[in-house]
């Protein structure tokens, strides 16, 4: 084995080289890299995404889950879940470092498929997917947390989904300021949320039963269809939960030194977030049964209750939904910076490209996102997240992993400052798990991610024949 292709992520001290690289990457980079200001550092990088991953996920649908796969055996999709994160973090980690543009998978897949061909039509496709994805994911959040209010309070249907809507309004209010007070407010969070998962799981091993978390149904091992389209179906919840490793990607072209930033903020999230939901999964089910959790709608809160009282399951449910909060403040944060990256470039609509005169930050961009998240909570918290993941997969995640093949073998003119270990095996993995996930939940999604795919298609061609653009034009590289 050739020794780059080592396991050494070179992310600790950065050599003359790979700060050369850094420097010539900022020097290329797109416009909106230019226009913003790169503040953030290992910290508060890290925070952003976990504060993605750690939203109202684990807390809601750790009974789905269970449902799915039918009992405890629900811990292996978690681990699934995190070995395709990690494998698919690592694709992030090397086109985020070799490309750190606010904007993300727009700036890599123009590049790997082609600035001037058919890059064209595949980033186009992921700014059409993020204007329903971005609003899903964003309003998922917003949903779980009014959900959980209601072992408040009894809260109507329609009170749900107009507290949801009144989440993203929030959100969009702090996020009207300058990216340096952003940081600081997302790592004040970060420690909240990691605080509130740290107490469940401290509650869960002080009364710790093996016998009661591991008491697995009859057949529970019988590798049938239905075992692994249950299966399926939980590493579908357990990746929308690992969701979010690669939300500082989104905003790149605020990352200090972004070569070894980026990467270690992926990998750092990932690593920590993975653990804490496979100790909080064995915590919840080793104090509540199984059969009991599943029915449940507040598990978190039935949990402290169990063991705490009334009055410490209230505190707990107030803890989870400022978690949730949290989620739904880092993903619009990282969305907002997406339209204005493709609007800088000119493919998108010019209006996204303004920055606010005096704090510079995207405000067109961050006004429209909000409103349409708030306007995506009249939907249920099920079909946002199913439509959500698959979707995504189908459209960014199955493409993405391709994307990284494409730039080490077409682009050797491209400085890569960190490089995936054990490439490209990572890569395949990862694009082996999304397509396992479309394959096992819901044809209908599917067939909504086709007809996505395929308006997609039509309005791309239907704009660049108006603007004389590939493949109506003789422009080349």
């Amino acid at each position: 084995m050739k020794k780059r292709q080592q396991p050494t992520f070179n992310i600790q001290q950065p050599s003359s080289k790979h700060r050369a690289a850094e420097a010539e990457n900022e020097r290329v980079a797109t416009p909106d890299a230019k226009g913003l200001r790169r503040e953030l550092g290992t910290l508060q990088a890290c925070g952003a995404n976990i504060l993605n991953m750690v939203g109202i996920g684990p807390f809601i649908t750790i009974p789905l889950a269970l449902a799915a796969m039918g009992g405890p055996q629900v811990l292996v999709a978690w681990v699934l879940g995190a070995c395709l994160s990690a494998c698919d973090g690592l694709v992030w980690a090397e086109l985020g470092a070799a490309m750190p543009n606010s904007g993300g998978p727009y700036t890599y897949l123009l590049e790997a498929f082609g600035r001037h061909s058919l890059g064209r039509l595949m980033s186009f496709l992921f700014l059409w997917q993020s204007i329903v994805v971005s609003p899903l994911s964003i309003a998922s959040g917003a949903v779980g947390l009014a959900e959980y209010a209601r072992f408040l309070a009894p809260l109507t249907p329609l009170e749900v989904k107009g507290a949801a809507a009144a989440v993203c309004v929030l959100a969009t209010i702090l996020l009207y300021r300058d990216i340096r007070s952003i940081g600081r407010i997302s790592t004040g969070m970060l420690f909240l949320v990691l605080g509130t998962i740290l107490v469940i799981v401290f509650g869960g091993l002080t009364h710790l039963n093996p016998a009661r978390a591991l008491s697995f149904p009859p057949g529970a091992w019988n590798l049938s269809t239905s075992f692994f389209s249950g299966l399926g179906a939980a590493t579908l919840i357990a990746a929308y939960d690992y969701g979010g490793y690669y939300n500082i990607c989104l905003i790149g072209g605020e990352v200090r030194e972004p070569g070894r930033v980026i990467p270690r903020s992926i990998l750092l999230a990932i690593g920590i977030v993975s653990t804490l939901y496979l100790l909080m999964t064995f915590s919840v089910i080793s104090v509540v049964p199984w059969r009991e959790a599943i029915r449940s709608t507040a598990i978190v809160s039935l949990f402290t209750q169990t063991l705490y009282g009334a009055g410490m399951a209230d505190v707990m449910t107030w803890l989870i939904m400022i978690a949730a909060f949290g989620s739904v403040f880092a993903v619009m944060l990282g969305y907002s910076r997406v339209t204005y990256a493709a609007a800088v470039d000119g493919h998108f609509f010019k209006v996204f490209a303004r920055l606010h005169p005096a704090k510079r930050f995207p405000h067109v961009s961050l006004l429209t996102l909000g409103a349409a998240s708030a306007l995506a909570c009249l939907l249920d918290l099920k079909s946002l997240i199913t439509a959500l993941m698959v979707i995504q997969t189908m459209i960014q995640f199955l493409v993405q992993c391709v994307a990284v093949m494409l730039i080490r073998s077409r682009r050797k003119d491209m400085t890569l400052p960190f490089r995936m270990p054990w490439y490209p095996l990572p890569a395949l993995l990862a694009l082996a798990g999304w397509t396992y996930i479309v394959a096992t939940n819901g044809w209908r999604y599917v067939a909504a991610g086709l007809l996505l795919l395929l308006l997609g298609i039509g309005a791309y061609l239907w704009r660049a024949r108006a603007a004389s653009e590939w493949p109506f034009s003789n422009e080349t590289v």
